[in-house]
């Protein structure tokens, strides 16, 4: 058997090929909660298996781990993490912690190929997408960093990427978050966000593993929503709206969509009004994001008075609304500010 790649393998997967050892299939549970809940890279440390299989074990896999290359505090306790992948691309993701449970923020592609006109990762354009082990990874190594591994937190897929252009990986990634004896960690923990890929978010509406769904609005109308979104003139923005219509959502649940407050563009209250009417009927929650600034993004952040305004303008209209507080702004590490200088470094 050639060697494999363990952490590409779910658990069902990993039960099947084991079998050809001669295991059982408890033997595959053991080796999830020692690489996933105690952040075990060494079959020979697994005690709990035989002498004889850690020996096979180690003949048939590997266990390639990412490795942290930088490691950034911000003055509000987020971290940000430049963790380098097998073939020398990197990646960032980010912990924060108190919100108000731990958050590990992961990327699921080296860049973005969506070019949303006020994010940095848009940017770096797409360089490839991350294998679903190495979207889980992420969460191996920054749970491990902060002591958190056999603790209860939250996971994000708002990193760097599009989940659902990725669509594949980013599932089987869910599927190995969510494995009891892995990371354990349950489908109301986790939210994805998307631009609205919707082929994809059809299928995410029948897919096992439900996360929590977070929709990138940021516009009101398609003229706006073209300049600022670019795959809305593929996917439309009545199309993604109608699309999210019928996604199924849980009781006592919502779909979070997410707006991107730029001063003068799209903050008006015309926009408040026909961001109610848009959502009118769904079960819908929004999140108000005031621009994180950076260099070479051409928006302007609203003043703290407009962003409220806009807040309470659109609470009067009957829909729920968070104004988000940015966390680790000042390392780079909020919202739309993921971005790699060198996207692949070398593997010297």
């Amino acid at each position: 058997m050639p060697i494999q790649n363990i952490t590409e393998l779910e658990l069902d997967e990993l039960k099947s090929t084991i079998s050809n050892l001669g295991s059982i299939p408890f033997h595959a549970e053991q080796i999830f909660r020692w690489i996933y809940q105690r952040g075990v890279t060494d079959f020979s440390q697994m005690t709990d298996l035989s002498t004889a299989l850690r020996s096979q074990l180690s003949d048939s896999f590997v266990i390639p781990t990412p490795s942290v290359v930088h490691r950034q505090e911000s003055t509000d306790g987020t971290i940000k993490f430049l963790i380098r992948l097998s073939d020398g691309f990197t990646v960032e993701g980010v912990f924060i912690p108190d919100t108000p449970a731990m958050t590990f923020c992961i990327s699921t592609q080296v860049g973005c190929a969506m070019q949303c006109r006020f994010c940095l990762t848009g940017k770096m354009g797409l360089s490839r997408n991350l294998t679903a082990g190495e979207i889980a990874d992420q969460v191996r190594v920054m749970a491990k960093d902060v002591g958190l591994l056999d603790q209860t937190f939250n996971v994000v897929f708002m990193g760097m990427g599009e989940p659902l252009h990725n669509f594949n990986a980013t599932m089987k990634s869910l599927r190995i978050l969510t494995t009891s004896s892995g990371f354990a960690v349950p489908q109301r923990r986790i939210t994805l966000s998307t631009v609205g890929v919707l082929p994809a978010l059809t299928k995410l509406a029948n897919e096992s593993v439900m996360p929590n769904l977070a929709v990138s609005l940021h516009a009101t109308t398609e003229e706006l929503r073209d300049k600022l979104v670019p795959i809305n003139k593929k996917y439309g923005l009545n199309d993604l709206v109608q699309a999210c219509r019928r996604f199924p959502v849980k009781r006592r649940e919502r779909i979070t969509f997410e707006y991107v407050l730029l001063a003068d563009v799209n903050d008006s209250s015309s926009d408040v009004e026909r961001l109610a009417i848009l959502l009118k009927g769904i079960r819908a929650k929004v999140n108000v994001i005031p621009l994180n600034e950076a260099p070479g993004i051409p928006f302007r952040r609203p003043s703290d008075a407009r962003i409220n305004s806009f807040g309470r303008a659109l609470s009067a209209r009957g829909v729920r609304v968070f104004i988000r507080k940015s966390r680790g702004r000042d390392i780079r590490a909020a919202c739309g500010q993921l971005f790699v200088e060198s996207t692949q470094l070398s593997s010297e």
